[in-house]
């Protein structure tokens, strides 16, 4: 599977992405975060990218159902990953387009990533 999804630390909803990231996955691992959200109240979410290779090609990538159920209870949107997704990752989580804070955090800035999460800004 190239999308997982827990719960870590507190508040924190935790997605490890890897390879080719599917959208049937991605719609299963935003189900759990949903889920989550629905116990939770708000959350704040931490994406790690590792050996990441991009999306599948798919239809229905433009869904942005999640999004407009979810923004309100979404505090902050970390990314962690290859600078060379950086550009794609903002396109695709519509960065700037959402009520959400999004930022990209390099590889092996998950720590600095972690303190901006927790950050009261």
């Amino acid at each position: 599977m190239a999308i997982k999804f827990r719960l870590d630390k507190g508040s924190i909803g935790l997605f490890n992405v890897s390879g080719i990231l599917g959208k049937a996955e991605l719609e299963q691992a935003q189900n759990e975060c949903e889920s989550a959200i629905q116990k939770m109240g708000h959350i704040k979410i931490l994406v790690v990218l590792d050996n990441f290779q991009g999306w599948e090609k798919a239809k229905d990538w433009e869904d942005l159902s999640f999004s407009a159920r979810n923004d309100a209870y979404i505090d902050k949107l970390a990314i962690v990953g290859d600078q060379q997704w950086k550009d794609l990752v903002f396109a695709f989580t519509a960065k700037g387009l959402r009520p959400v804070l999004i930022e990209y955090f390099g590889e092996g800035q998950e720590g600095a990533a972690r303190t901006w999460l927790n950050s009261t800004d």
